[in-house]
């Protein structure tokens, strides 16, 4: 999955406005324009389509956390300029003040089951002898798992 691609559905599921998006770059006291999020939500076919990096990504997620879940006091943690599949379920996990067992419900929601401890090794440390990576096929179906939660009329 792209940057891009997650950015569009977590914007489709909690019905973002562009408003709400460009407030969220703010908590992460970062600055973005409504043309630089209407590029970064085009179609990836789109030739006006332009690539989310993973800073940009990190500091959205780090925004949604702020936004959500309030800031912390002193400064505010700097975006990693590399992200995987496991930091951004990490961090959408704190976002949305989600136990391990609300991530859970989540996939099964959306037809994909996980055992607990599979879930927990996405958590650890990459160095961690249990540490797994997180598949896009797990976030895909995590990300559905919200929409079908947030947007039921969807279905």
């Amino acid at each position: 999955m792209t940057n891009n691609d997650i950015l569009r559905r977590i914007r489709y599921t909690f019905n973002f406005s562009d408003d709400k998006m460009i407030t969220l770059f703010k908590q992460a006291e970062a600055d973005v324009t409504r043309g630089e999020i209407s590029d970064w939500l085009k179609k990836d076919e789109d030739p006006a389509c332009v690539r989310l990096n993973d800073t940009k990504m990190a500091t959205f997620l780090n925004g949604l956390i702020n936004a959500n879940r309030g800031k912390k006091d002193g400064p505010q943690p700097e975006p990693e300029h590399a992200i995987n599949n496991n930091i951004i379920l990490r961090k959408l996990k704190i976002a949305l003040d989600l136990k391990n067992e609300d991530v859970l419900e989540l996939l099964e929601i959306a037809g994909f089951r996980l055992g607990k401890h599979e879930l927990s090794a996405f958590f650890r440390k990459p160095d961690h002898k249990h540490f797994r990576e997180c598949k896009d096929q797990v976030l895909r179906n995590f990300l559905a798992g919200l929409q079908i939660k947030h947007r039921p009329e969807d279905k």
